[in-house]
């Protein structure tokens, strides 16, 4: 499909691929940076901070406030060098998130979900990749953690129109991670008790690199 031009893109009309996939790969530079440029990075939310620990409300209007969420999204991010960002990771109660991902192939991703939902796979697509996983919202802990090494997402974009996003590896990683945020799971939540205890030691024992909000 033509490529769109960045005017374009910024709006929301990213183009398609012939499977009805996003093309997200493209002008990736150009669209972080118009979104970054708009936003105010906000202050992270840490684990135990209740905006993260339940199902987030659906995006139901697409005008210029959640454009502006997007563009302050866009901007947490970066203060915070993450690869995705869920809207209740600064505080805000909507199934929104961002990315700006490489996979592991070294493509970079850029791009919006709202009311994103896995698609389920088939057994014989689900291969499981075991890699460290991170989190802003657990500031400094990592931990190996099991998931599916190809990904697929429903959703609408930043404008309403229905999309559908895939992605492998790490990107794949990214998609499922976002995802789980806005249904209120960390990706502690899936580990083991004394993984999660260690991952949670590591943050205690080391101070973030950004702006978070404490926990009263």
């Amino acid at each position: 499909m033509a490529q769109q031009d960045t005017d374009q893109q910024h709006a929301g009309v990213l183009p398609v691929d012939d499977e009805g996939y996003v093309v997200d790969t493209e002008n990736c530079e150009e669209r972080e940076h118009a979104w970054r440029e708009r936003g105010t990075s906000r202050p992270i939310t840490v684990v135990g901070n209740p905006a993260l620990h339940k199902e987030c409300q659906d995006v139901t209007e697409f005008g210029e406030e959640l454009q502006q969420l997007v563009a302050d999204m866009f901007a947490s991010q970066r203060t915070a060098e993450g690869v995705g960002l869920a809207a209740n990771q600064i505080g805000v109660d909507l199934k929104v998130f961002v990315y700006d991902c490489q996979d592991d192939e070294g493509v970079r991703h850029v791009g919006v979900v709202c009311n994103p939902k896995l698609v389920d796979l088939p057994a014989e697509r689900r291969r499981l990749d075991d890699s460290n996983e991170g989190c802003l919202s657990v500031p400094t802990a990592y931990a190996s953690l099991a998931r599916p090494d190809y990904a697929e997402v429903t959703g609408q974009d930043e404008r309403g129109n229905p999309i559908k996003v895939r992605g492998t590896g790490y990107f794949a990683r990214c998609l499922q991670h976002e995802t789980d945020h806005l249904y209120g799971y960390l990706y502690i939540d899936r580990l083991s008790k004394r993984d999660r205890k260690d991952a949670l030691r590591q943050m205690a024992e080391n101070e973030p690199r950004y702006p978070v909000v404490a926990n009263d």
